[in-house]
Formats: structure tokens, sequence, C-alpha cells
């Protein structure tokens, strides 16, 4: 991504835009919106990722069935998601049709209706899918550990929410929401596309400027550290035990962050050369899968490590895992395996670059979270600039960590 191709500009509202001219056929464009779980008053979990469904289901001026098929008669398509931070909805479509896309974006972030009977009926497919997580222990054991990690802050919830807090949503409820939180100075609009940034922005404001709710402060704390635990919930009834430990770790706004980030690569990255798959499944077979990730906000983090394997290899796994990180923490990687280590992660992130729809998406969460975005070239500069040490440090504590097995 070349850093000369992106714009930025700021509406008479104070959104805040960004757009990146491309030669292709398709363009993406969407807004970013500062406000997610974390932001959902007791009694109240689940809200935001209900809102989130719901502002596809009609507006004081179109009925669901407008907004569902607009984008798709062309081809195109209406998307969105939530995170405990966050909330992202854009659209997909061929290029030429980004009026129609920001009519449709702006009217469900301004207007959106909340219609008790479309209500009533989202209810049930999000029932269904908190019944899907809980069906999927290799999913929710992360969403546990966090209830344990973060406990005693707002991040201690589930995105979806449960069947009882659910019920009680109604109109009211979520316009409430709506209002206080999709405000102008909490959002960006992100354009990646054919046309050129000076028309993205004019046609922004066109459709965004009479958009003009107060903004309100963002009530966010940074959630204490918690002592470390170790908890195994043997009532899931499943054949294999799905295990997860992790440490917090600095926020994406702390530039240890890429330090980090290698280190989740180099442990149980994608690769199938990662240390652990090499070590739990190529040379021992124990696991089918085994992962490293992180998940960063604001003011904090989590590394973590999965792994499902048969209930009795469970500490025989986590001794191996031990290991591993003792001998990573002592003696570091050495400088040839570090280059060959930020050769690979380098070259993944390359590939991934390509993906138009995730790096506009990309765009919009750079600008929203560190007012503007992250090359590539930035990117592959700050890791080529990791030091043996700077990973040791990173890793070093993931020798204290908690323990969350499902089984």
């Amino acid at each position: 991504m070349l850093e000369s191709t992106i714009r930025y500009a700021t509406l008479s509202n104070g959104m805040r835009c960004v757009a990146r001219m491309g030669a292709m056929p398709v363009e993406h464009c969407g807004v970013a919106i500062n406000a997610g779980s974390r932001d959902e008053v007791p009694g109240c979990h689940g809200l935001a990722h209900f809102v989130e469904h719901t502002i596809f289901k009609g507006t004081t001026r179109h009925r669901a069935s407008y907004i569902r098929d607009r984008m798709e008669t062309i081809g195109g398509e209406l998307n969105a998601y939530t995170t405990k931070e966050e909330t992202v909805v854009y659209s997909t479509a061929p290029a030429g049709h980004l009026a129609r896309a920001l009519a449709l974006l702006s009217e469900m972030v301004m207007d959106s209706s909340f219609p008790q009977a479309e209500l009533a009926r989202e209810k049930l497919v999000v029932g269904e899918e908190i019944d899907t997580y809980l069906d999927t222990p290799a999913e929710a054991v992360f969403d546990d550990f966090e209830d344990l990690i973060y406990a005693g802050s707002a991040l201690a919830h589930n995105i979806l929410g449960t069947r009882e807090s659910l019920s009680g949503f109604d109109s009211e409820a979520c316009r409430g929401y709506l209002e206080e939180r999709f405000t102008p100075g909490r959002m960006v609009f992100f354009y990646y596309g054919p046309e050129k940034p000076d028309v993205v922005f004019a046609k922004a404001e066109k459709y965004f400027s009479s958009f003009c709710r107060p903004d309100k402060p963002l009530l966010r704390s940074e959630p204490p550290i918690n002592s470390p635990f170790s908890v195994v919930n043997d009532k899931v009834d499943s054949y294999q035990a799905h295990t997860l430990i992790g440490v917090r770790v600095p926020g994406l706004l702390d530039s240890r962050r890429f330090s980090i980030a290698l280190l989740a690569n180099i442990l149980g990255g994608p690769g199938m050369n990662s240390l652990l798959n090499v070590a739990l499944r190529e040379r021992r077979g124990l696991v089918y899968a085994t992962d490293a990730s992180t998940s960063l906000m604001s003011d904090n983090g989590l590394l973590t490590i999965y792994f499902g394997c048969d209930p009795d290899d469970v500490a025989r796994c986590l001794r191996i895992i031990d290991r591993v990180i003792a001998k990573l923490v002592e003696n570091g990687m050495g400088r040839r395996k570090l280059e060959a280590a930020k050769r690979q992660f380098i070259g993944q992130l390359t590939v991934g670059s390509v993906n138009s729809e995730q790096v506009a998406i990309s765009m919009g969460r750079g600008t929203l979270y560190h007012g503007s975005v992250m090359t590539l070239s930035d990117t592959v500069s700050a890791i080529n600039s990791i030091t043996d040490e700077a990973l040791r440090v990173a890793a070093a504590p993931l020798l204290t960590y908690s323990r969350l097995t499902m089984i």
C-alpha cells in the first residue's frame, strides 16, 4: 500500500474520512464506529451486537426488504460486525455505485427505526447464534477465558449477550444506543476503489453532512490486572478438551504490539512450521489444531495460545508448551532464525495485502484509532526493527499464564 495514494478529510459535522484510489473493478466503503460491547450498561449485554443486526431492519424511509436488496440487486453486498470496541458497517459493490452505497449507509446509521416486529424476528436469529456459540467449545473457550481474565470490568461479558438479556431489548433501547453511540465524532468513513478521493469526500459530505448528533465522551476504564487462574470446566460434554492459555499484553496503541504479533506468529501462526504446531502436532501427533493469536484493544490486549486434544493429553501438551516458551525466553531465536521468522511474517502480510475488502476495513480502523493508516511499508519497517531481546521480553509474560480448559 503506497502512502501517497491515501487521502484524509474531515466533513463539516466533524466526521473523519479516509480514501484510497486504486484501479479495480469493485469499490469498498463503510463506516467504522468507536462503539462496542464494552460500552454497554449492566443489564444490556449484547445490545451493541443486536443494534448492529437490526440497523438492517428498516429506517424511517425504507423497509427491511429495501435495505436487504439495495446492494444485492447490483451484485454487491452489505455487511457489518461488532467487537468489544467497534462496530463496522460496510458495502462492497461493482465500481460506479458509490452514491447508492452512501445513501444506504448514511440512512442506516442515522435513521434506523427498529420496528418491533422486525426486532422480534431478529431475536430468534441472534438466539440461534448464541446457541451455536454454546455448542462450539473451540470458540466458546475464547469468550469464557475473556470473562475470567477481565473479571470486574466492562470487558467481562460475551459480545452476543445472553438469551435473557436479549429478551429485554426493544425499539427504545436500540434507538437510544444508536443515538448515544453512533455520532459523527466517533465515526470514520472509509473508501477504497477507482473513484478520486476528492469526489469521494464530496459525496460523503452530501450524504452525511446532516448527521449532527452531539458526541459524548467515551467512559472506558482500563480493566484491572487479575491474578492468574487455572480453571477446568468439565461440564461441556465434549470428546475433546479445548484449552486456552494467555496473558494480558499492551494494546494496539503501544509500539510493542509488533513484537507481540511476531511472537504469536512464531509460536502458533498459520504456517505449519510454527513452533507449537511442530512440537505438538508434527512431532507427537497430540493435537489437530493449535494456534497463537492476539486480541488488541485501545488500552490493553491479550496474547493467547489455543489447542484441542484428548483430555488425557492436556497436561502433557502444557508441559511441552512450557518448555517451548521457556527456551524462547531464555535463549531467544538467534539472528538467523529471527530474520527467517520476520521474512515469513512479512510475506504473509504482503499476501494478505491484496485482499481489498480487508484493506478498506483496516483503513477505517487505522484512522479510527491512530488518526491515520499504517502502510505495509511502515509495518515492514517496524517488524524488521524487532530485536531478539524485544522478542524475549514479549514472551516473558507467558511464563506465568492463565488457563481455561473446557471438556
